[in-house]
């Protein structure tokens, strides 16, 4: 179990920001292609019990040449105090198809599949990741930074100069919804 907060960076220029990080001492820490699938209910969905998401996450690292995927629940405990606060339960699986024929069994019929490229760094004790998916899933390209604590946020922000109206702290389920609606 991993506890994770974490928010998105949106409307920025991410080739800018991507060199002020290198300028400031940031480090590639990764590369990856990512293949997301979303796993649902559609008569019984996960969110009617729990503001919660279930992903199957199979990741293509660059930089290292290895490959994986993992199962996991991500779970949302918190979003009022300015970061987005989940639980993950995180499990490596051998087989995908077997998986998501055990779970439409159990009534997990809504599969959404989503691409995903991702650049990682590391600054100032967080993680930053640049994250690009296709554009049927969502868009546009944005930041995520993972931190310890709203202060450490702060600092980092302030040394990025990222201004507040970019910050967010919706998650790609969320703001795929807000992009329906539009």
């Amino acid at each position: 179990m991993e506890r994770e907060l974490e928010v998105k960076i949106l409307g920025i220029d991410l080739d800018d920001m991507e060199k002020k990080i290198i300028t400031l001492g940031g480090r590639l820490i990764g590369k990856e292609k990512q293949i997301n699938t979303l796993i649902d209910s559609r008569e019984k969905p996960i969110k009617s019990y729990v503001d919660a998401y279930l992903r199957i996450r199979e990741t293509q690292d660059l930089l290292h040449n290895e490959k994986s995927t993992e199962f996991t629940l991500k779970k949302s405990i918190d979003n009022d105090n300015g970061l987005r606060d989940n639980i993950e339960l995180t499990t490596e699986i051998k087989d995908k198809e077997m998986l998501l024929e055990i779970l439409k069994n159990l009534g997990f019929d809504n599969i959404e599949v989503g691409f995903k490229e991702r650049k990682s760094y590391e600054f100032m004790e967080a993680r930053l990741d640049f994250d690009q998916w296709d554009k049927e899933t969502y868009p546009f390209p944005y930041m995520e930074i993972e931190v310890k604590d709203m202060k450490h946020l702060n600092e980092i922000t302030k040394s990025l100069q990222i201004p507040q109206e970019n910050i967010s702290t919706k998650s790609i389920v969320q703001l795929r919804k807000v992009l329906k609606r539009v």
